[in-house]
């Protein structure tokens, strides 16, 4: 690992070269504090042990204590996470998945069969996201999230995951009970979870 000198005003800044490809994660801190840092050092580590290559959509990755994680317009994270694996992991891997679905010209024909399935979705905390729309497009998000990480950490472990969030609880509870289904229409509309390893 080696520092990235000036090439961000922020408090540290670290390149990482994912396993496989060569091409470096750019890992900036908000603040610089021992939080921060550690959460960093955590991913980095994640990163090191899991081949998740075909999962990374953006490679600038930012660590702000202060905020909610979010994908755009750069993927940020908390640091509330330390210690706890898994969930950095998955955080870690939806936010990149944010990217993949934003891309995807799937995601609407695959929305759209979401919203004829549940016609009435909830809209907030704690169990839905921001609105009505962000719901829907979390029913793909989340659903990628907890295949991507049945991968990982087997499907068991991975129901355990998504039981455990205290966001979102509605999405990740009816993408457990309703996978299957869910699954049909993502396959049917060509919306699939990247190889690991892939580009």
């Amino acid at each position: 690992m080696t520092l990235a000198i000036g090439a961000v005003p922020l408090a540290a800044c670290a390149s990482v070269a994912p396993p496989g490809d060569g091409h470096a994660l750019t890992i900036t801190l908000e603040h610089g504090s021992d939080v921060e840092e550690r959460t960093k050092n955590q991913l980095l580590r994640l990163l090191a042990a899991h081949d998740i290559d075909g999962w990374i959509f953006t490679r600038r990755v930012h660590i702000d204590e202060s905020v909610i994680p979010h994908s755009h317009p750069v993927l940020t994270l908390h640091a509330r996470h330390l210690g706890e694996d898994e969930y950095l992991l998955s955080t870690f891997i939806h936010e990149q998945l944010h990217w993949f679905v934003s891309r995807s010209a799937a995601t609407d024909p695959v929305i759209a069969d979401l919203r004829a399935r549940y016609p009435k979705v909830p809209a907030g905390y704690p169990d839905g996201a921001r609105d009505e729309g962000s719901t829907y497009l979390h029913l793909v998000v989340c659903s990628l999230e907890r295949e991507a990480m049945a991968e990982l950490i087997g499907p068991e472990d991975a129901d355990h995951l998504m039981r455990g969030w205290g966001h979102y609880r509605w999405i990740y509870a009816t993408i457990i009970e309703d996978r299957d289904r869910i699954a049909e229409i993502m396959v049917r509309h060509g919306m699939r979870l990247p190889e690991r390893g892939g580009s």
